[in-house]
């Protein structure tokens, strides 16, 4: 079951499912997601890793940032990107009331590009998010299109769509991407 963005915002007010929403988001959603906007960008530099029980992400090097002032990035054909967003997102590691007559359930979301960025040659790379998982989005972004491109910070550039979750979890995102982080410092157990 896909939720609308009326009950993702009915929600929000007791189970704070997404913090610093847009005004609006707030009062002028559509349809059945919530757009999130672009706060933060990386370039990625050095090399990634991925074994089976280690692993190691080439490093994080901040481009722009909203909170410093940052109004807006170029992204240049074949540039690779990552964009974390101003909003941060927290699914409850329990069963929540979805409905009142429904069965509590779990929460997950998933990510999906705003159609201006593939009308603009840009491939973005969304993922699920899991219930219990808390914290900013990181997506994936490049330049497969011939043009330069260019984000403004601030933007509402991903919509995140929520589903019930039906049945039950082994257990809840407790993961090492909690809390928004971007990047792995050195080399490292996966959970």
């Amino acid at each position: 079951m896909i939720l609308s963005a009326k009950k993702i915002l009915e929600l929000n007010q007791k189970y704070n499912l997404v913090e610093n929403l847009s005004e609006r988001e707030k009062s002028n959603p559509e349809g059945v997601g919530l757009d999130l906007r672009a706060g933060e960008v990386f370039t990625i530099e050095g090399e990634g890793f991925l074994g089976e029980s280690e692993r190691k992400t080439p490093q994080a090097k901040k481009i722009a940032d909203i909170k410093d002032g940052d109004k807006e990035v170029a992204i240049k054909p074949g540039q690779f990107v990552l964009v974390k967003t101003i909003e941060k997102v927290n699914l409850p590691p329990e069963k929540i009331i979805i409905e009142p007559g429904l069965a509590p359930s779990f929460l997950m979301a998933d990510a999906h590009p705003r159609s201006t960025l593939q009308r603009a040659g840009i491939y973005f790379r969304g993922t699920k998010t899991d219930p219990g998982y808390s914290g900013e989005l990181t997506f994936a972004m490049a330049n497969l299109g011939p043009s330069n491109f260019r984000l403004e910070l601030g933007a509402r550039f991903v919509n995140i769509v929520f589903h019930v979750v039906v049945g039950d979890l082994s257990r809840a995102y407790q993961g090492q991407w909690q809390g928004g982080r971007v990047s792995a410092d050195k080399k490292e157990q996966q959970n």
